[in-house]
Order: C-alpha cells, then structure tokens, then sequence
C-alpha cells in the first residue's frame, strides 16, 4: 500500500505532467503550486514598494522548489515581465515616471541583458551562487547609507544621458545573469548619482526593465532555460498585487520606505550567503 502511495506522489509530482516540455526538476505538486502562488504575491507587493521586478525572491524560492540556479534565473526573467508592466501602470498614474531616463536605461539594458543571458548559459551553478551573494552585499550597502529626497526631479544632459546608457548595460549584464529586474541597482542608483526621488526612481526603474526583461527572456528561451508556466503563474499573482504595493510605497515616508527595503535585503542575504556556502563545502567534498 505504502509502495503504491509513493507511486501515485511521484506521478503527481513529476513536473512534465503539468509543465510540458519545460526544464524538468520544480515541484509541481499541489504544494509547489502553492507556493508559486505565494512567491507571486510576495513579489508583486515588493515589486510596488521598491520598484524591483522580484527575482530576488522568485530565484531562492524556483532553486527551493527544485530547479537549478540557471533555469531559476531565467525563469524568474520571465515572470518579471507582467510584474513590471502592472507597477509601472501605479506609478505612471501618480506621475512618478521619467520616461526618457527609462528610455535611455533601456537601450543599455537591452545590450546588457543579451552579454548577460549568454553568460548565464555558460557559467558555474557556484560561481552563478556567489556572484549572487557578492551582488547582495553591494546593494544592503547601498541601501543602509543613502535616504532619498521625496520632491527632486532627474535634471538631463547630455552627460548625464551618456551615464544612463552605461548604467543601462551594467544592470543588463546583471539581471540576465542573476535573473531579476535590476530594479535593486537601478533605484538607489538613480537616487543617488542623478538625484531622482525615491517613488520617481522606482517608477523608472519598472518601466526600463519591462522591455529588458522580455529581450532577455527571448533569448533565455530560445536556450530553453525557462520554466514558463511557473514564470506565468508567478508573473500572473504578482501584477495582481503590484498596486497594493504601490500604495504602500506612497504611505510611507522615503526613510522607512529604505529601512524596509534594506531590512528585507539582509534577511535574503543571510540565506542566500547560507546556501552558497554548502553548496561550495559539496562542491569540495565531491573532489
């Protein structure tokens, strides 16, 4: 009876049954589903409280869930996609959107994101771990110096539109690597190195990485790393629950807006600094 049981989990659970043709190993049990579902939430609330698209949820909990830390990335790029158009929607209704700097991000992302998207088909499942990790670390630090201003605006120059497009490629090569918006770089840095409000920064950010987050998920697909029905379901939650997260970024002031932020970036750098290093004490025990 027992044996049987087994059986019928293991039939359930296969993740072909479910997801067709898409990178096998995810949970897709009832329980996996469940927690697609709460991933979904969990990143539409972030994505509108912090103006981050919410891979640096969807990859721990898809690498949690089963799949490797190469396909979690991808397939976390793809789940970006809805959430950003939802958020930027809430933010551009408020306007706190500017869109020639989301323009000029973008046309460095979109370079980026392809240098990105090939390297993450190449690289170590460790060394893709601790780039993660290393990425962490910079953006808490970032986070915990800086308090943004509510009322400044992005004054453009030439120079200015230059650095952007800089910015723009770096952010690219990091989010097709690592699997997230770029939205965690992107707002302190337009904070802080163009003087953009703290709810501008974010509205901005949303909007450059929509069309950067479906470049790069094209050429993830096209190297078959995406799972795209998790990425649906979780992109399909998640622009559900973007506008509350909106709202709530415009409730509260700019300096608690950035300790939440930063609060919730340690917890996922405490676990993420965790599995990075038992994955490298396997990795040597396997020598």
């Amino acid at each position: 009876m027992r044996n049987a049981q087994n059986h019928e989990w293991k039939e359930i659970a296969k993740p072909d049954r479910l997801f067709g043709n898409d990178p096998v190993g995810l949970d897709a049990s009832p329980r996996g589903i469940a927690v697609l579902v709460i991933v979904g939430v969990a990143v539409g609330l972030l994505s509108g409280m912090f103006g981050i698209g919410g891979g640096t949820v969807i990859v721990p909990a898809l690498v949690w869930l089963g799949l490797t830390q190469r396909n979690a990335a991808a397939t976390s790029m793809m789940a970006i996609v809805p959430t950003s158009v939802s958020g930027v929607v809430s933010y551009a209704a408020g306007g706190n959107v500017d869109w020639l700097a989301a323009l000029l991000l973008f046309c460095g992302m979109f370079v980026g994101g392809q240098i990105g998207s090939w390297l993450l088909s190449r690289l170590p499942e460790l060394v893709l771990r601790w780039i993660f990790v290393v990425f962490l670390v910079f953006v808490v630090s970032n986070q915990v110096s800086f308090i943004p201003s509510r009322d400044q605006r992005i004054s453009m120059s030439v120079a200015t539109g230059l650095c952007m497009v800089a910015l723009g490629v770096l952010i690219g090569i990091l989010a097709g690597l690592l699997g997230i918006g770029g939205g965690a770089i992107a707002v302190p840095a337009l904070s802080m190195l163009f003087g953009a409000s703290d709810l501008i920064a974010r509205g901005t950010s949303l909007l450059a990485m929509f069309p950067n987050s479906i470049t790069t998920s094209v050429a993830n697909l096209k190297r078959k790393l995406v799972h795209v029905k998790a990425a649906v379901i979780i992109g399909v939650v998640a622009a559900l629950t973007a506008p509350f997260g909106t709202w709530i970024a415009g409730a509260v002031s700019p300096r608690t807006g950035s300790a939440m932020f930063a609060i919730y970036l340690c917890v996922l750098l405490v676990r993420s600094l965790f599995v990075a290093i038992k994955a490298t004490r396997a990795a040597r025990h396997a020598r």
